[in-house]
Formats: structure tokens, sequence, C-alpha cells
């Protein structure tokens, strides 16, 4: 009886991981896109006028790729130079969702 039912479980669980990681990416391009996009541009190149005025490096910039996940979402939190901290204001699954999707734009 197991045998027959563990590839249905196998099914279910990929399926439920296919859907949890399309709805992370979507969730964190939201959020990069409602609180980070002004600053860091929608295509994280930081060419908007505060990005301009504040020398924000685009996600292309070498040392932007070099950072580790947990200094990016360090730096979210708690903010750095002129970026704000966002700890207060995202929680920490929305934090690490839109940091997941700015180093998506990394290309």
């Amino acid at each position: 009886m197991i045998n027959s039912i563990r590839p249905y479980l196998v099914v279910v669980l990929a399926v439920t991981v296919v859907i949890s990681v399309c709805l992370a990416q979507k969730s964190g391009e939201a959020t990069y896109t409602s609180k980070c996009a002004v600053c860091h541009g929608a295509d994280g190149m930081a060419r908007t006028s505060i990005g301009i005025a504040w020398k924000v490096k685009p996600v292309t910039d070498a040392s932007v790729g070099k950072m580790e996940l947990a200094e990016m979402l360090e730096v979210t939190r708690n903010g750095k130079g002129k970026m704000q901290s966002f700890k207060d204001k995202l929680s920490d699954a929305e934090l690490r969702a839109s940091v997941n999707y700015f180093r998506s734009l990394i290309k």
C-alpha cells in the first residue's frame, strides 16, 4: 500500500515546492517594487533620480555581486549610509524575498 502511494506523495511534494518558489518570487518582486525600486530601479540599475543623486550602486557593480546573502539581508534590515532600515517595515520573510528578488537581477 505504501509503495503505491509513494509516487503520488512525491508528485504532491514537487508541486508544493514549485508553487512555493513561484509565490516567494512573486512576493519578493512585489515587495522590491513597492519598497526598493524607487532608489534601486525596477531593473536594479539604480537609474532613478534618487539612485543617481545618492550614487546607489547598480546590481551589476562588482561589489554588489560579491555580497553574500547574509550581508545583503543585514544591510536591508538595518540600513547603511543613506539607505534606510526596513526592520520595522518588513517581516523577515519579506526582507528575504525582496533580497532574493534583487539578487535574481544580477546577471
